[in-house]
């Protein structure tokens, strides 16, 4: 915050005394962990490198380019393995509407994980029908709870 010359009112929270475990701390993060940034009211984003981004968006802190050289062969490995994986469960997910079958499971909740945010490394879902139905299917279990909409980013 103070690289960017944002104003901003800082709170200390306990973790130790149980201040994260609280029911005024755990309606703001379900998860009792802090950094935790109010954005406005009703809006609380939690994570340091989800933070980290959201501040930085717009500033010169946040680039598009963001891989020096010697890390593009890496990037493009990672986008070869995440492009198979995809396919993978692709596959499976035009077989059932789970990873496993009619009903999800710890394979489904653990992969959503990473797959909702496929987008932020760059991969796009645009050509996996069944991979974003599977993601709206999630969406609507009971007791979802995803991230406040503003933050989100489309995944095709």
């Amino acid at each position: 915050m103070q690289f960017l010359g944002l104003e901003y009112d800082r709170r200390h929270v306990d973790m130790l005394a149980g201040e994260t475990r609280t029911p005024e701390f755990m309606e703001k993060n379900r998860n009792a962990k802090i950094p935790l940034l109010e954005i406005d009211d009703s809006v609380y984003l939690s994570e340091s490198n989800a933070i980290l981004n959201y501040l930085a968006e717009g500033t010169t802190y946040l680039t598009d380019s963001g891989l020096p050289p010697e890390s593009l062969e890496e990037y493009e490995s990672k986008q070869t393995g995440g492009y198979k994986a995809l396919s993978v469960m692709e596959h499976q997910l035009n077989k059932t509407p789970y990873l496993i079958g009619d009903s999800p499971t710890i394979a489904d909740i653990s992969l959503y994980a990473y797959t909702h945010v496929c987008h932020e490394g760059g991969f796009a879902l645009s050509e996996y029908s069944s991979i974003s139905a599977w993601l709206q299917r999630i969406e609507a279990l009971p007791g979802y709870i995803g991230m406040p909409e503003e933050n989100r980013q489309s995944t095709s």
